[in-house]
C-alpha cells in the first residue's frame, strides 16, 4: 500500500501532465488572436477550400507581435496614416469592403474570403476566370483607406490554391 505522501506525488504528477497537456493544445490551436476582420464574401463555387487567413498558433503570434508593432506604428511615422497604428483602420476598411461588395461586387461566379491587415486586403479563394484577380484588386483598392489589394485566388480545375489552407480544407 501507498502512503499518502506517495499518493499525493503521483496526484501532483498527474495534474502537472494533465496541465502541460492543456497548455501545449492551447498553444497549437489555430485561432485569429489578433481580431484581423476575416470573412467569406462571396459563395458560387462549389469545393472551394478555405483559406487559413489569420488563423495562427499562439507561438506564431508570439513571432509575430513585434513585427506587427513596427509595421502598424511606420505608418504614422511616416506620415502616411492619421491614426497611430495601420491597424486601426482594419475594421472600418471590413465594413466599408462589405457595404461596398454588396452594392456593386465586381466579379461573379467566385467563392472568396476577405482578410484585412494593416491596410492591405488580401482577398483568398476560387475564381472563373483569370482577369477577376486583377479586378478583385482594383476593386480592394478603391476602399477608402486601403493601401494595397491582393488577390491569391486560382481556378479549381486548372491549379491549386495559392494560400494555405484551413486544416479541414485540406484536399
Amino acid at each position: 500500500m501507498r502512503s499518502s505522501s506517495q499518493q499525493w506525488m503521483a496526484l501532483s504528477g498527474l495534474l502537472f501532465a494533465v496541465a502541460v497537456h492543456a497548455q501545449t493544445a492551447g498553444e497549437l490551436e489555430l485561432r485569429n488572436r489578433f481580431d484581423d476582420p476575416f470573412f467569406q464574401i462571396s459563395n458560387d463555387l462549389a469545393d472551394c477550400p478555405e483559406p487559413l487567413g489569420p488563423r495562427i498558433t499562439a507561438t506564431e503570434l508570439r513571432a509575430q507581435e513585434h513585427h506587427r508593432v513596427e509595421r502598424g506604428t511606420s505608418c504614422w511615422l511616416a506620415g502616411q496614416c492619421s491614426r497611430h497604428n495601420s491597424y486601426l483602420y482594419d475594421q472600418d476598411i471590413a465594413k466599408a469592403f462589405k457595404s461596398a461588395w454588396t452594392q456593386r461586387s465586381p466579379v461573379s461566379q467566385t467563392t472568396l474570403w476577405m482578410t484585412v491587415q494593416a491596410r492591405v486586403v488580401y482577398l483568398e479563394g476560387c475564381i472563373s476566370a483569370p482577369e477577376q484577380a486583377r479586378v478583385l484588386e482594383q476593386f480592394a483598392q478603391g476602399i477608402q483607406d486601403v493601401q494595397l489589394g491582393v488577390a491569391a485566388v486560382f481556378q479549381p480545375a486548372s491549379g491549386t490554391p495559392p494560400y494555405k489552407l484551413w486544416p479541414s480544407a485540406r484536399r
